[in-house]
């Protein structure tokens, strides 16, 4: 269950500031295979901070994610650490986004360049991103970009084409690759996903 409020948060750093204010936390349930997914989304300072732990499955082996994504007040993408252990060990994922240039553990990634928005395979998270930055109105369609794609467990960053067309107040409909994926997103009152067509779904409180 999603948990509203303005409270002091750690900051990116582990330190607490004043200017920290967590607006959302909240579990997804994964839907096609075994997994749970603890988000939270905050704002320190004058960026959006998007951080979650997701424990899953991946080739029937168990697997714990990390990331952190930092935006600007547009919530264009501006740098993210992403994490995988899983039986082989641990590894990570450091990115950066400069002027519309991407750097990947510090080496430039072409591929992505001109990209604003990082889209993680295994998350909802991300898809807030475009919907707050676009900013649709009902009807409208974002036409299609391209996004700068995590690959998960393989934590490769490579480009998605994409499109989001809003159909009601809290109702987006997204496609990649041309059409070739489509899938209804239901969010709330801040953009967070509540349902992600036969992927993802928010935990609801039982009581």
């Amino acid at each position: 269950m999603a948990e509203q409020g303005r409270k002091t948060v750690p900051s990116s750093r582990g330190l607490m500031t004043s200017n920290s204010q967590l607006v959302c936390t909240g579990l997804w349930r994964w839907l096609q295979n075994p997994g749970l997914e603890r988000f939270d989304f905050s704002c320190i300072g004058d960026e959006w901070l998007f951080r979650g732990t997701i424990l899953t499955l991946a080739g029937n082996v168990a697997t714990e994610a990390k990331y952190e994504i930092a935006c600007d007040r547009s919530f264009r993408t501006k740098r993210a650490s992403i994490s995988i252990l899983d039986s082989s060990g641990e590894r990570s994922l450091k990115i950066e986004a400069r002027n519309g240039r991407w750097l990947e553990n510090g080496r430039e990634n072409p591929a992505v360049n001109g990209a604003i928005d990082i889209d993680l395979g295994w998350s909802p998270s991300t898809n807030t991103l475009p919907i707050k930055r676009l900013k649709l109105e009902i009807g409208q369609s974002s036409g299609e970009f391209v996004a700068a794609w995590v690959r998960f467990p393989e934590l490769t960053l490579q480009p998605l084409p994409q499109e989001y067309l809003r159909l009601a107040d809290h109702q987006y409909r997204y496609s990649s690759r041309s059409g070739a994926f489509i899938a209804n997103l239901l969010v709330d009152d801040n953009d967070l996903v509540l349902d992600y067509e036969a992927f993802w779904s928010r935990v609801k409180s039982n009581k």
